[in-house]
């Protein structure tokens, strides 16, 4: 293996959305840095199973249910 092409692989710190923290390895930062998430798996849907939203974004929605309403939609 070919010397010093590696990034370095040291111990970070990881803090969650809610403020509990733990330890990790990692290439991010330096030794003993604090990596903060904005989205992590305590509070995101995608992990929680949280509440599905149908989003109405220019009225997409309420076109395409207009066009097909007939089909039972």
């Amino acid at each position: 293996m070919k010397k010093d092409i590696h990034p370095d692989y040291h111990t970070i710190t990881v803090q969650m959305t809610d403020g509990t923290t733990y330890e990790t390895r990692s290439t991010y930062g330096a030794e003993g840095d604090t990596l903060v998430l904005d989205i992590d798996p305590s509070a995101h849907p995608a992990w929680t199973g949280g509440n599905a939203r149908l989003l109405d974004t220019g009225g997409r929605v309420s076109k395409f249910k207009a066009k097909y309403e007939g089909l039972g939609f």
